[in-house]
């Protein structure tokens, strides 16, 4: 059996405001490709189908048209299970619908999708049997049947457990690790030598590498598990959360398959992907990571050298269709009308930030006068005018506001006598 994991879609998410729907939309199309291409039999969606529980319409709208393409009109099994940014219910609202044609969808941990028959005469994706968070699925073409524990966020309340009110916060996550690990060996009994056998949830497994774009499961990070706790009788275990790809166990394995666009500049550089297995039992299990194409990219640029270096970089073509996140290091501030002009280079400078650094002379010299206001008026004018004119006065022109100063004193001095 040859199975296609992804997960962590966050449709409807924009980066500092800029929509990011044509590039989801590019990822249904390539992800389709992929699966068509690849000829995979099973798809797992580890969760964070949306990015809120109240998603734009064109979000779901996407999402059912991705379900439908994905399941081959019921010849490809699909199992989709919610995450902490999805409403349970709204994941699993077309869940009656979407057994029919292959389909699961599942929105609250111990759920058990129904047992369903394809019409007479009709080679469909079927449920064989299931039970709270567990099921059994016969795929058409493929001679073993895939045993799923799918396990969407598990928090307390999700669960409608108390894991403890008196724990401290060490104690809270050994308590839930704990009770993670006897819910998957209770599930795991369901396992056979003959099935495949795969896990799907939607947790943080210690271990795990995070970056920025992922917010909190839980504050104080009680909500964590250890790779321990799932069964070591399951041939691959398909997480959603962390939106880095990356591997925490080889037996069994253990993958996160990342988010399929980058949704923060810490995950500049990243490259993104799905990944594929194929899973005979008794055998080992064969991986292949599928490098996706269709998300911009994201990139840092830090301009020491002005304006004049950013200008230089866009002519050059650099990161050349990546979305850009500029840090401009200055020593003067930037004039508004300047900084205007530098947000207009290029539509995709999504964040710009100016870091004002001082040089070491102008730190002896603002050590030396205490602070910015106590520098002298001939400090003062040269920093004027170099930001002004870009270049450092002359001489003789210090010399003549010096002169200026100079008589202007000596008038304010007369007119008080």
């Amino acid at each position: 059996m040859r199975i296609l994991h992804t997960a962590d879609w966050h449709f409807g998410r924009t980066l500092e405001g800029r929509d990011r729907r044509e590039e989801q939309t590019a990822f249904i199309d390539e992800l389709v490709q992929i699966v068509e291409e690849k000829r995979v039999d099973l798809v797992l969606i580890a969760g964070d189908v949306y990015d809120s529980v109240n998603p734009p319409a064109w979000a779901e709208e996407l999402f059912y048209d991705a379900l439908e393409r994905l399941s081959a009109g019921g010849k490809r099994g699909v199992v989709v299970i919610a995450g902490n940014h999805d409403q349970p219910e709204r994941v699993r609202a077309a869940a009656p619908l979407a057994y029919q044609h292959g389909i699961v969808l599942l929105g609250l941990p111990k759920e058990a999708p129904f047992v369903s028959a394809p019409p007479a005469g009709e080679e469909r994706v079927r449920i064989i049997e299931a039970g709270p968070s567990w099921f059994e699925l016969a795929i058409p073409g493929v001679p073993h049947h895939a045993v799923v524990i799918a396990l969407p966020y598990p928090s307390e309340s999700r669960l409608k457990e108390l894991i403890s009110e008196r724990f401290t916060q060490e104690e809270m996550q050994q308590a839930f690790s704990e009770r993670i690990a006897r819910l998957m060996n209770e599930y795991a009994q369901k396992f056979r030598e003959d099935t495949v056998n795969l896990v799907t949830s939607h947790l943080f497994v210690m271990g795990g590498m995070e970056s920025e774009s992922e917010r909190p499961i839980q504050i104080g990070g009680a909500l964590t598990v250890a790779p321990s706790a799932f069964p070591a009788s399951a041939h691959y275990v398909a997480l959603g959360h962390l939106h880095r790809l990356q591997k925490l166990g080889d037996a069994p394995l253990i993958r996160y398959s990342g988010s399929p666009l980058a949704y923060s500049f810490s995950e500049a550089g990243q490259s993104k992907a799905v990944v594929v297995v194929d899973v005979i039992p008794g055998e080992p299990v064969r991986e292949e990571i599928v490098y996706l194409a269709s998300g911009r990219p994201l990139a840092r640029w830090k301009a020491t050298e002005g304006i004049a270096q950013v200008e230089k970089w866009l002519a050059e073509g650099r990161d050349a269709g990546a979305w850009i996140e500029l840090e401009l290091v200055v020593s003067e501030a930037i004039d508004p009308a300047e900084f205007q002009r530098l947000r207009k280079l290029s539509d995709d400078f999504v964040k710009i930030q100016r870091v004002l650094v001082r040089d070491e002379e102008e730190k002896q010299e603002a050590q030396a006068a205490g602070k910015r206001e106590e520098l002298s008026p001939e400090q003062l004018f040269r920093r004027f005018y170099e930001r002004k004119r870009g270049v450092q006065p002359d001489q003789r022109v210090v010399e003549l506001f010096a002169r200026l100063m100079a008589s202007a004193r000596e008038t304010e001095g007369g007119e008080r006598e």
